[in-house]
């Protein structure tokens, strides 16, 4: 499956000649002018890329890059960024794809996404690929989108102040349930005011983590650089780990944080208010790097400099342990509360995404019973256990990444041509 994934983004990436590398300048220009947007669609480029990054960035950041460190040692972190750089070609075609064979509900609202783009795009003997995607789509976010979020806040609250997972999960469903009312406008809003204040503060925060230890970075580098390809000895709490643990575990909490080919992605940008899909896609592909390259990696390094990772401790504790060893009586708090509200918009994301494939196998009649059913099972989550709740999890992220991969390769030729005459100046 990582294989898979993997592979899929390199083809991709060559057969763009590197185009997510060379254009990502304008990719940037593009987002800034993106906050209005022109042509149809439901809600702003910026606010798509808002809704689809408050998707992505999430317990991945936090709770996922200690999971992927703490399994895999700090060589797990070099195996995340591979999965990010070549999963910016990945998310590009992924929005490309949804926005070119998007259709029009009897809502009257844009939808999209890789059942759209099979359905359309595809002949007819690969309808049923999209209709196990959105099989696996509409299970899969009971995971990644809702238990695991669910959990992840329920366990640092409780670690931080002692509150009852049972409370935390109570309170959660009914904020959930509030926002939802609204559909993909009022998630959207929400995402798009929650989500950079609160990465920014994050960012910030471990930045000055980070130049507070200057001294440390380059040994930490070092242990990620060496530890990817040779096997960590056991020290402290930590049981060592192989290389292929190391690639196993980063690869996968990469693909779970930035979900480049899980097909998830593009049923947000379909909904863009866009008359072109390579512009939508340029703005698509910076999702990786901002939730990966950037997020992720402050979180590991603080990690590492800190010690931390030897200490024993998994999951959101151990990126709240790290935070509040560097600042002491501070640093706990920004994970705990960046933790909450970034888990909190991934269950708001991953609500529209679950709704949309619910929608395409079911009509419109059937949004507002997921939703119930989806407002239900957050204290079911929060109550879980972690070791089941990340298995099950990734498990649902391979069996809906499939028919995904197995699509954009089949639809390679478009995008290609498609990058192609945008960037030629031609009329698409």
């Amino acid at each position: 499956m990582l294989v898979l994934i993997l592979g899929t983004g390199i083809y991709l990436m060559l057969g763009l000649r590197l185009m997510p590398f060379r254009q990502l300048g304008y990719g940037l220009r593009t987002l800034w002018r993106g906050r209005v947007g022109r042509g149809a669609g439901d809600i702003t480029p910026f606010n798509a890329l808002m809704t689809s990054l408050s998707a992505t960035v999430g317990t991945g950041n936090i709770a996922g890059v200690a999971t992927a460190i703490f399994l895999g040692g700090p060589g797990a972190l070099f195996w995340m960024w591979c999965t990010a750089l070549v999963g910016m070609a990945t998310k590009y075609a992924e929005a490309v794809c949804a926005v070119h064979y998007r259709e029009t509900d009897e809502a009257g609202s844009h939808v999209g996404g890789p059942m759209y783009y099979i359905k359309n795009g595809l002949k007819s003997r690969w309808t049923w690929l999209g209709t196990a995607f959105a099989i696996f789509g509409a299970v899969a976010g009971f995971g990644i989108g809702n238990t695991v979020q669910a959990h992840s806040v329920a366990d640092v609250l409780h670690a931080s102040f002692g509150l009852p997972t049972w409370v935390t999960g109570v309170i959660l469903a009914l904020l959930v349930g509030l926002v939802l009312i609204g559909g993909i406008r009022w998630i959207a809003e929400v995402a798009g005011k929650i989500v950079p204040i609160m990465a920014i503060l994050y960012v910030i925060c471990g930045l000055i983590i980070l130049v507070l230890n200057a001294a440390e970075i380059p040994k930490a580098f070092e242990l990620i650089f060496t530890y990817a390809f040779t096997p960590v000895a056991a020290t402290g709490g930590f049981a060592g780990a192989a290389v292929w643990a190391a690639i196993q575990f980063g690869v996968a909490r990469g693909v779970f944080s930035n979900e480049a080919g899980l097909g998830s992605a593009p049923i947000a940008h379909a909904a863009a208010r866009t008359d072109n899909s390579v512009r939508q896609g340029v703005i698509a592909m910076l999702d990786p790097l901002i939730d990966t390259i950037i997020i992720c990696t402050i979180t590991g390094l603080v990690i590492i400099i800190s010690g931390a990772w030897t200490s024993g401790v998994n999951g959101a504790p151990l990126s709240s342990a790290a935070f509040e060893q560097a600042l002491p009586n501070f640093g706990g708090y920004v994970v705990t509360f960046g933790l909450v509200l970034f888990a909190f918009t991934t269950l708001l994301g991953w609500s529209f995404y679950g709704e949309k494939c619910v929608e395409y196998l079911f009509g419109i009649k059937s949004i507002i019973p997921f939703r119930l059913l989806w407002v239900i099972v957050v204290p079911i989550g929060a109550a879980g256990d972690l070791k089941v709740i990340w298995l099950v999890a990734d498990t649902l992220n391979a069996l809906m990444a499939i028919p995904n991969l197995i699509a954009l390769l089949l639809l390679s030729p478009v995008i290609f041509k498609l990058t192609r005459d945008y960037f030629q100046g031609k009329e698409i």
